[in-house]
């Protein structure tokens, strides 16, 4: 995630970089999305010929500025979002993001003969290398919302981000995000995981009456078709996992994992268990025991569960004779999923995670991130930011090469609803 203290917001922001604001805000308050993205076409695609002169001069001025290299991607990625926010608080509108970020795919129009629209669209080229407009670019498949995601494989799995809201607030914003762009995206998250919640809790209900009229031998339906729901029409699987595997995971994050306890409940035991460690080091042993207890031993005892009494004995471990505390249990709990997924974006590699998917399945694994989670609600975030490097570092690629990679964010999205959600979603 970006610092959102970064040194742009402590850049001066110049007289004529002000009048191109400027210039988009009076102009978004009077004119269509169409007007709007012919505007931004002429003056920063094409470079020719833009029906305001003094505005043309403003970006004549900032493209010879010393500096222009370093901060027109801050000026550009601030013109957008003038559009793009105004656009996001009208549904009606928002179909003219995905548009606006098309137009960095066209090909300029018109012959670029002064060095002006030389430079200009060189700048507006290495623009579309940069995080701003890869962030621009994911809002866009989360404003379209492909409908045959679940058939076409050879889609990047990029397509895939509005599914996943938990990934917005990491894969949406950059460095220079202003406050309002925070707010939108928080928005937006809000709304698409309440639609996801509320869909899968439709789901769970017909499931669940499904199953009890079946059970009464009332009702004789194929497996996979819900039972119809008041309105008429099914519910839909809101997942791209097929209705058995996704009634496999409400049951396993949502019901009694052990047979007694949900997930929660184990947590909550142990916290309030631990709380009678006399240091910080008996504390991370006690951990260990609450960890490895959901792995299978065929698997831990090979060499999983050393490697992780190993990492867990060396964390803070100039700590171990303290007692236990919120700063040392969310700074171990952080460091738990650095190890178990992965570290950052310039650590990429994830082989425990890919080991552990590989050995004892998506649900398992999912649970065990789920398992240090509970024990400190702070680290969401956290673990939400792993699956988001993760994400990032795999968008470009066909999703039919990364399906590990979407069960696991559907089963996360899953995992973190029943948990989390204010909804009451279980089986």
């Amino acid at each position: 995630m970006m610092d959102i203290c970064s040194s742009y917001g402590n850049r001066p922001i110049t007289s004529h970089e002000q009048q191109l604001y400027n210039h988009w805000l009076q102009c978004v308050e009077t004119e269509s999305p169409g007007k709007l993205l012919w505007r931004f076409r002429k003056l920063f695609i094409d470079g020719v010929a833009y029906p305001d002169h003094a505005v043309w001069r403003s970006l004549e001025q900032v493209l010879a500025s010393s500096s222009v290299e370093r901060d027109f991607k801050f000026i550009l990625n601030r013109s957008c979002h003038i559009f793009i926010n105004r656009w996001l608080m009208q549904p009606r509108l928002q179909t003219a993001i995905p548009e606006l970020v098309a137009l960095f795919e066209a090909h300029p129009t018109g012959t670029a003969r002064t060095w002006t629209t030389q430079r200009l669209r060189c700048l507006v080229r290495q623009f579309k290398q940069t995080e701003q407009y890869t962030a621009m670019r994911r809002l866009a498949h989360v404003i379209a919302q492909a409908r045959d995601e679940s058939v076409n494989n050879t889609k990047p799995l990029g397509t895939l981000v509005h599914r996943y809201p938990y990934l917005y607030k990491h894969g949406l914003l950059t460095e220079d995000s202003t406050l309002e762009q925070w707010q939108r995206v928080r928005q937006l998250q809000h709304q698409v995981q309440r639609r996801f919640e509320v869909n899968l809790s439709h789901y769970i209900t017909h499931r669940l009456r499904h199953s009890y009229c079946m059970a009464a031998n009332q009702l004789s339906l194929p497996y996979g078709v819900a039972a119809m729901p008041p309105n008429g029409r099914s519910a839909q699987n809101p997942t791209l996992l097929s209705d058995r595997s996704l009634d496999a995971a409400v049951k396993h994050y949502g019901g009694k994992v052990d047979g007694c306890n949900t997930y929660r409940d184990i947590a909550q035991h142990f916290l309030t268990y631990s709380k009678q460690a006399p240091c910080y080091r008996t504390f991370k042993r006690e951990l260990y025991d609450y960890l490895t207890a959901s792995i299978d031993p065929k698997y831990g005892n090979r060499q999983f569960n050393q490697r992780l009494a190993v990492y867990l004995d060396n964390i803070l471990s100039c700590s171990n004779g303290d007692r236990l505390n919120d700063t040392l249990l969310t700074g171990t709990c952080r460091h738990l999923l650095n190890f178990l997924v992965v570290q950052s974006s310039y650590k990429l590699d994830h082989f425990v995670y890919s080991d552990l998917t590989a050995n004892l399945g998506t649900s398992v694994t999912i649970g065990l991130l789920l398992k240090i989670v509970l024990l400190c609600s702070r680290v969401k975030s956290h673990l939400e930011k792993r699956f988001a490097i993760l994400f990032n570092h795999y968008e470009l690629h066909d999703r039919e090469g990364v399906n590990w990679l979407i069960e696991s964010l559907e089963h996360l999205n899953i995992a973190l609803s029943l948990n989390f959600s204010r909804m009451n979603l279980s089986y």
